[in-house]
């Protein structure tokens, strides 16, 4: 990969023929190195209003009887298609304890460590592409906060024993456990649709496999994803219809920020002040 200067990609032009212009830097101010404290109160605040949305009324308050009515849906769906292994997938990791403590830790840290982790990196080394896909990564997670609130679905950790599936965070406790009265009240567990720890899996893989250049980190950020996949699955806590909805998250965050990209490249086109023109008397 060729080297670029500081805070500018290669492919980061504007014309013809160029990339999508969600992928370039906007013109004027836009275009310079974003500041990192005005950063940081943006995701702060982003942060807490997501948090307090999504964890509105909390497990508590959510009707347990359309979640599972809902979850019912999505398996009678998944069945009909025949992809209904989440079970499967579940017993045959079990035989895996260590594996499990694995994931468990793996699924109440990585969704937030790695994420942050990305954004600080492209901000530090590629602030155009940072723009882009922060906004991007904003918008995804307000399209889940839409699925979150319009379609509640018990995880499959939590549908009742006959299902034959393992909560695995109470069966084998780490740090990250929602067992407690608090937890329940306060954090919506029903928040499952979409996966948004599939979503931003997805997020980091191709916010940064086309700017790394290490081959081996390179491998590392497309495997991403497919780790938390299977993760997710095997700690009973999404569908694979879930994962589903994560892409389409995304599907909607990368057009919504190609969108916001589109209405500031053209502001920032029309009150650019154009060369020869100032001054100029009109024959």
């Amino acid at each position: 990969m060729t080297s670029a200067s500081p805070g500018r990609e290669p492919l980061e032009q504007s014309g013809v023929g160029d990339p999508p212009v969600w992928l370039a830097p906007t013109g004027g101010r836009a275009a310079s190195a974003p500041r990192w404290w005005l950063e940081l109160v943006y995701v702060v605040v982003f942060y807490v209003l997501y948090s307090a949305v999504r964890n509105l009324q909390g497990s508590a308050s959510v009707s347990t009887h359309r979640a599972f009515e809902d979850a019912r849906m999505v398996i009678g769906l998944e069945e009909r298609l025949h992809v209904f292994v989440e079970h499967g997938a579940q017993r045959l990791a079990l035989h895996f304890v260590p594996a499990i403590d694995v994931a468990n830790m793996f699924y109440g840290t990585a969704h937030f460590v790695v994420t942050i982790g990305a954004l600080v990196w492209l901000f530090r080394h590629h602030p155009p592409r940072y723009r882009r896909w922060r906004t991007t990564l904003a918008a995804t997670t307000a399209v889940a906060l839409i699925g979150f609130a319009s379609f509640p679905v018990l995880p499959p950790r939590l549908l009742p024993a006959h299902y034959g599936f393992v909560d695995t965070l109470a069966r084998y406790k780490t740090i990250w456990s929602f067992d407690s009265g608090t937890m329940h009240s306060v954090s919506n567990q029903f928040a499952a649709m979409p996966s948004l720890h599939f979503a931003w899996a997805l997020w980091v893989a191709l916010a940064l496999v086309p700017v790394l250049r290490h081959r081996w980190a390179r491998a590392l950020a497309a495997a991403y994803p497919l780790v938390t996949a299977l993760v997710v699955i095997v700690t009973a806590n999404h569908y694979l219809s879930d994962l589903a909805g994560g892409v389409g998250a995304l599907a909607a965050g990368v057009l919504g920020s190609w969108l916001v990209s589109r209405l500031t490249s053209r502001h920032c086109r029309e009150h650019e002040p154009r060369p020869g023109v100032v001054g100029r008397t009109p024959r």
